[in-house]
């Protein structure tokens, strides 16, 4: 099974590095040099030097994964491999596109018989060792042909991966998942903030987020990475408490809009990440932390 593999961030090296684990021979392509010459150590992997290659190294029907940032990065290199490909390709967005770009770009590729799947891919930084989950969108047949590989991604063959629907559907079931993202992760902002504040109780907020862990009904992994770096530093005073957005969070609220259906939670999440700019709370620094533990994104130091 050969594939490749454009864009070798965190995300798309992590990818590569367990495709290759499983004997998935992966042609990787990469801006940076620094980890093409890293993953050339392992078995497997095979460096483009340049786009065209693709077509040269990789057998028909050839599968290209994007890894790319949504907007203008992946618009352009869909545009390239509509003009390189051949029928019968199959392309790949993996990235955490639009789904209305993913539908529009499924029908740019489908105008010369490339086949074209979604997948919202989580898993962050941690995907390397427990795997990732993976919602695809898509023709069923175009999804068969990935079977190998999403076996290899998901923490479990079978599992940990799903054809949601049609072309956007993957795309969309990832908006949605991160939009309750948001509302999960400031609802734990907001409580160890509660918690931290209670300065006369000398709360050990490690060992009630380890506590909260086993058997409590809002145990979860992401409870578990607040355990983790807790354990550490309970202040957090040299994380700035600046919150980003990565442009998910937005489009669940504007789809709520659209559809008319309430997500106050959501809606809430998302302002507060706004808000964050002019905050220093204690719940702004831990979930900025926590959006550093799971995903690897860059927080801003407080100096």
């Amino acid at each position: 099974m050969q594939l490749a593999i454009i864009g070798l961030g965190k995300m798309g090296a992590n990818m590569t590095r367990r495709l290759l684990a499983s004997n998935i021979t992966v042609a990787g392509m990469n801006r940076s040099q620094e980890i093409i010459a890293e993953l050339q150590q392992i078995q497997g992997f095979k460096p483009l030097s340049k786009i065209e290659d693709i077509v040269e190294q990789l057998p028909s029907p050839r599968i290209v994964w994007c890894m790319l940032p949504s907007g203008e990065p992946t618009e352009h290199m869909i545009k390239q491999l509509s003009d390189l490909l051949e029928p019968g390709d199959l392309v790949v967005d993996g990235a955490n596109s639009n789904y209305n770009d993913s539908i529009r770009h499924a029908n740019l590729l489908n105008e010369k018989s490339i086949q074209f799947v979604d997948a919202g891919v989580s898993g962050g930084i941690w995907g390397l060792e427990v795997g990732y989950c993976i919602m695809l969108g898509g023709e069923s047949h175009s999804i068969e042909m990935l079977t190998p590989i999403l076996d290899a991604l998901a923490p479990n063959q079978r599992e940990g991966w799903s054809h949601t629907g049609p072309v956007g559907a993957g795309h969309y079931t990832k908006m949605i998942h991160n939009g309750i993202e948001y509302g999960m992760m400031q609802a734990f902002a907001e409580g160890f903030a509660l918690l931290k504040n209670k300065t006369e109780f000398n709360l050990d907020l490690a060992d009630i987020a380890r506590l909260w862990g086993h058997g409590s009904v809002v145990r979860s992994w992401l409870l578990e990475l607040i355990a983790d770096f807790l354990a550490d530093d309970q202040e957090l005073e040299q994380i700035a408490a600046y919150v980003a957005d990565s442009g998910e969070g937005r489009w669940t609220v504007e789809e709520s809009i659209k559809q008319g259906v309430a997500a106050p939670v959501i809606t809430m999440a998302l302002f507060s990440r706004f808000a964050s700019q002019d905050s220093s709370s204690y719940g702004n620094r831990l979930l900025a932390k926590l959006r550093q533990s799971f995903g690897g994104h860059v927080v801003k130091d407080k100096s």
